[in-house]
């Protein structure tokens, strides 16, 4: 069985972190929770252990024949914290030990998890980016807090997380194994696109794909699992926000390539997933074109949209930087692929089959990996995120070699 310990510290959140508990309880983990002293200002010790069927205590000094402050911290297969207050990110950083939880950070040796929440002005202060830093050096992993509403009116970065995202993103980290602590992808910074664009025609129609985003989203998450600072720039998906990750939505392949090259700038890695339309009409009509009875359409003028791939192979923000695309081909598929990686002039580029219910909205995929350097990595049928983590594999090996 694996043992969790949820950490909770004293924010307006805490109560979101019962939903976290019971997804841990419920996939077979045995949770232990430790509150700070101000966390139970918003959830009663009672909840907790209800919840956790295990006692629940903030001191020290409770039980000490068990020397709790050490055997919580040795015991554990996974230490998250969440909510994670600006305070206790703060103690944390500094190595402060005043109460259960922080002395569990001090003796823990697995995997660290931090879901911060707070106000933005709080998150965005000098004092706490510098601190969370402090903590990724370290091999912690801090996700990105979510946007969106916070206490009272306010709304920006600093929002709790969705719990089930949170989960996930847990269960990748275990999904690792142990080694998981030594995150490979910590200290980088890795831009992903994903989804579909869409051309506008008129102000109802465009032109588009069947892109649902499922694959760019699972190299996000498996991303952010290996601690990158991601940033997803994201097309047209259903898909729900992923955690710990900073999200752009754009529309059209001019806005994309624009998110994209923006975020690139400083880029270690570049993964371009996003379905991106080849074409776009040559002419917005901006009202709703109208269909004449018994008369044929106007034949529709399409143009080329720029190349991103190419681009981004052609002008690296770094020399070291690798980039990753991908290929959807309906026939000749590894033919076809290997003329498009040396047409683009990627590092890498991932090759599979599209149509007839393969890859597009499907939970599995398959793909090889072809690589400049001639190498080709087959990965068998299996769920996305089994891909994403062999594509970062790849990167990761590519960035230590480049990068020393």
């Amino acid at each position: 069985m694996v043992n969790v310990v949820l950490g909770v510290s004293g924010g307006i959140a805490a109560y979101k972190a019962c939903e976290l508990l019971r997804r841990f309880s419920e996939s077979g983990h045995d949770v232990r929770v430790v509150p700070t002293g101000s966390a139970l200002h918003f959830v009663g010790a009672a909840t907790w252990s209800a919840l956790s069927g295990h006692p629940v205590s903030t001191e020290v000094w409770e039980g000490v024949h068990e020397v709790p402050h050490v055997r919580i911290g040795q015991r554990a297969d996974l230490l998250v914290i969440a909510p994670a207050t600006a305070d206790l990110l703060a103690k944390a950083a500094h190595g402060l030990a005043d109460d259960l939880l922080t002395n569990t950070l001090l003796t823990a040796r697995c995997p660290v998890v931090f879901a911060p929440a707070m106000h933005t002005e709080m998150w965005e202060h000098p004092a706490t980016r510098e601190n969370v830093a402090t903590l990724r050096r370290r091999g912690a992993l801090v996700i990105e807090p979510a946007v969106g509403r916070l206490t009272g009116a306010d709304t920006g970065k600093g929002r709790f997380p969705d719990p089930e995202a949170i989960f996930e993103l847990c269960a990748r980290v275990l999904a690792r194994g142990a080694a998981a602590g030594e995150l490979d992808l910590a200290g980088r910074h890795v831009v992903v696109s994903a989804g579909g664009t869409r051309e506008p025609l008129d102000p109802v129609r465009f032109l588009g794909n069947l892109s649902t985003g499922r694959q760019g989203y699972a190299l996000a998450s498996v991303a952010a699992a290996r601690g990158a600072r991601v940033t997803l720039v994201a097309a047209h998906t259903e898909l729900p926000d992923p955690a710990g990750v900073d999200l752009v939505r754009v529309g059209t392949a001019e806005q994309l390539r624009a998110a994209v090259l923006a975020a690139a700038a400083d880029a270690d890695a570049v993964v371009m997933a996003a379905a991106v339309a080849d074409f776009r009409p040559a002419d917005y009509v901006p009202v709703k074109i109208k269909k004449v009875d018994r008369a044929e359409p106007e034949p529709l003028a399409l143009v080329r949209n720029p190349d991103i791939l190419a681009e981004l192979s052609r002008h690296r923000a770094a020399p070291g930087q690798v980039v990753v695309g991908f290929a959807a081909e309906t026939n000749d598929v590894l033919v076809n692929g290997r003329a498009k990686l040396a047409r683009k002039g990627c590092d890498l580029l991932v090759v599979n089959q599209v149509g007839g219910g393969l890859a597009f909205g499907s939970a599995d995929n398959e793909a090889v990996i072809l690589a400049a350097d001639g190498s080709e990595t087959e990965v068998p049928f299996g769920p996305k995120a089994a891909l994403a983590d062999t594509v970062w594999d790849l990167v990761a090996t590519r960035l230590t070699t480049r990068n020393g």
